[in-house]
């Protein structure tokens, strides 16, 4: 993705290479979904579909903390024909591609910012991070003449199905909206994607992982502009800003992660500070 955003075959070409001798497992998956997808007319958007395999009992079991991959050991070996009965309702119709990927950033940018666990500190899900990260390549996709649109819209559809498969893995963690409303309404106006990107530069511990995040948010709310009902709001997106940078700030000088994992699971927060208390005068 950067590769091509930044015109750079070299690092196109090392993408290729280790997608060529990557394992394959999700194959059964993403063929299944694809197959059982041109079988339906069920076509739903991320958000709701997120919503339905969190009322799937099975599904929500399927993924077990001591699971070594939880897509792999989990998911799929305890409930595969679920998650592709689920994902195969994600459809791209070819019309509607700049709609659905404005559809995708700002479902996986708002279950990555939900998933909280208060009294527990804000923390980002270093697996839903990622949803958030890959997201920013699909307007470069999208504007490659040489990209059919056909495959424009396939490509969507198994990044969106992955990201679907990927909220299971986690544990299906709640999704507290309050919490971006909260941290949206401490957010002062002084605060900028500039201002934030500036903190970050500071930061001496971020590998690159917090810069792309907070990269994609800014890209996801340009893409979002124009989207009607979703679920981040025009006034959160520098909510969720503040969100990343001041968890990534707040562990400098310690030896906490950043980044919690697999949110869903209460172990995945033993180690992860109470939030100060809140004092009034």
């Amino acid at each position: 993705g950067f590769g091509l955003e930044f015109k750079q075959p070299v690092i196109v070409a090392e993408a290729l290479a280790e997608a060529a001798v990557h394992a394959i497992w999700l194959s059964p998956f993403f063929t299944g979904a694809e197959k059982l997808a041109k079988e339906s007319q069920t076509s739903k958007t991320l958000s709701q579909l997120v919503e339905d395999v969190d009322s799937e009992e099975k599904l929500k079991a399927s993924a077990r903390w001591a699971d070594g991959n939880k897509i792999r050991d989990g998911i799929l070996k305890r409930a595969p024909q679920e998650m592709i009965h689920h994902a195969s309702k994600y459809h791209v119709p070819l019309d509607q591609l700049s709609q659905k990927t404005a559809e995708m950033m700002d479902a996986t940018v708002f279950y990555t910012a939900a998933a909280q666990h208060p009294p527990k500190a804000i923390k980002i899900d270093f697996f839903f991070m990622h949803c958030v990260n890959a997201s920013i390549f699909w307007p470069t996709f999208n504007a490659l003449s040489w990209i059919s649109d056909e495959n424009k819209c396939r490509l969507l559809e198994w990044k969106g199905r992955l990201d679907l498969v990927m909220y299971v893995s986690r544990g299906t963690p709640p999704l507290l909206k309050e919490e971006i409303e909260a941290y949206t309404a401490e957010t002062g106006k002084d605060v900028t994607w500039n201002t934030l990107a500036e903190r970050l530069f500071r930061v001496k511990r971020d590998d690159g992982h917090a810069v792309k995040l907070l990269r994609a948010l800014g890209t996801a709310e340009k893409v979002c502009r124009e989207l009607k009902g979703g679920k981040v709001q025009k006034d959160q997106w520098l909510g969720i800003g503040r969100m990343v940078v001041d968890s990534v700030e707040a562990v400098q000088g310690s030896d906490q992660s950043p980044w919690a994992r697999s949110v869903g699971f209460d172990k995945a927060w033993d180690d992860v500070k109470d939030r100060p208390a809140k004092t009034s005068l």
